[in-house]
C-alpha cells in the first residue's frame, strides 16, 4: 500500500512498487503504455479501469478481511498530474477529479492521499480516526495508507503518522534514514537506506518480524503480513500465512511486490506477475498479464 514519488535518493533501492497494487479482493497492474489491468471482485466497480490511459502510478484501497469490508476502490495517477478513481465512494474517497500537480497517490480503506510536488499532502475520504489529518505535513516524499492510519516519509528520511494508534502502528517518530514506508492493518514497516527493515505495531501475527531482513530494496505491508524484495530479486515474507500469501520463497527476478489483505503480488523483471494466497475472487488470475512496469 506504499506509493513513492520518483526521487534519486539511494539509487539502488526500488522503493516504488507503484506498478502493482493489491486490494482486499482485487489486483491492479500498470502496463508500459500507461494502460491499466485489473482482476478480482468488481462489485463496487473497483476493476473498471479498461479505459484509463497515461497512468504512471496505481493504488488500491486494501482493508483487512471481515464481513463488512468487501468493497474497495482503485486510484491511478496520470502523467499530467491528474488523478483517476473508480470503485466504492461511500466516504468520498474517489472524489479526486479536481486534483492537479499530484506526484504520487496512496489508497487505504475509505480514503485516498495525494502527494504534491511541493511536499504537501491532499486527502479525501473517511477521517473519523484522524487518518486524513495530514494538512500540516511538509516535505513529504513517500505516502502509504493502512486501514485506519496514514504514514509518510519526509525528505530528511524521518517518518510521520496520523490516525488510529491503538496497537502502536503510528509509533514511527524515532525512525530515521528511511527510503520507503508501508502501512498495513495494525502495523507499519519502513525500509532504511541501508537495506534493513523496521516495524512497529501489532506483533501477534508476526508481520513485524523483519528485524533480520537485509539487502531489501522494496517492501509492502498487507493486512496481516509483510513482503520485501532483496537486491538479488528474491522475496522475503513475514506474518500470517493462512491463505499461503507468504509462500514466496521460490520467486526470483522480482523487482516489486504488493501485499493485499490475504494475497501477494510480485512483479518480475520481464513484466509478468506472480501471485500467492487467496484467489476466492480471482484476484490472483494474472497469468495473462504482460508488460507491467514503471514508466
Amino acid at each position: 500500500m506504499s506509493r513513492t514519488r520518483a526521487e534519486p535518493k539511494e539509487a539502488q533501492l526500488l522503493a516504488n512498487p507503484s506498478a502493482l497494487a493489491a486490494g482486499r479482493r482485487h489486483s491492479v497492474g500498470r502496463r508500459w503504455d500507461g494502460t491499466v489491468l485489473a482482476v478480482g471482485n468488481t462489485a463496487a466497480a473497483e476493476c473498471r479501469v479498461e479505459h484509463w490511459e497515461d497512468v504512471v502510478v496505481v493504488a488500491a484501497g486494501n482493508v483487512h478481511t471481515a464481513t463488512n469490508t468487501g468493497r474497495s476502490h482503485t486510484v491511478g495517477l496520470r502523467s499530467d498530474g491528474t488523478v483517476l478513481a473508480t470503485g466504492w465512494n461511500g466516504d468520498g474517497q474517489c472524489d479526486v477529479a479536481g486534483w492537479r500537480g499530484v506526484t504520487a497517490v496512496a489508497a487505504g480503506w475509505r480514503r485516498t492521499l495525494g502527494l504534491l510536488a511541493n511536499g504537501r499532502v491532499l486527502a479525501v475520504g473517511r477521517s473519523s480516526e484522524g487518518q486524513c489529518d495530514v494538512q500540516s505535513w511538509r516535505e513529504m516524499v513517500v505516502l502509504s495508507c493502512g486501514d485506519w492510519h496514514s504514514v509518510g516519509v519526509r525528505s530528511d528520511g524521518s517518518a510521520l503518522a496520523a490516525g488510529n494508534n491503538r496497537r502502536g502502528q503510528c509509533a514511527v517518530e524515532g525512525w530515521r534514514d528511511l527510503a520507503a514506508i508501508s502501512a498495513g492493518y495494525l502495523h507499519t514497516v519502513g525500509l532504511r537506506a541501508d537495506g534493513r527493515a523496521v516495524a512497529t505495531g501489532d506483533r501477534a501475527t508476526g508481520a513485524c518480524e523483519v528485524d533480520e531482513w537485509e539487502d531489501v530494496v522494496a517492501l509492502n505491508a498487507g493486512s496481516y503480513h509483510t513482503v520485501g524484495v532483496t537486491a538479488s530479486g528474491r522475496v522475503l515474507a513475514a506474518g500470517d500465512n493462512s491463505y499461503g500469501q507468504c509462500e514466496v520463497g521460490d520467486w526470483h527476478d522480482i523487482v516489486a511486490v504488493a501485499a493485499g489483505s490475504t494475497h501477494t503480488l510480485g512483479l518480475r523483471a520481464n513484466g509478468t506477475v506472480v501471485t500467492a494466497g487467496n484467489n476466492a475472487d480471482r484476484q490472483c488470475e494474472v497469468d495473462d498479464w504482460s508488460g507491467v512496469q514503471l514508466p
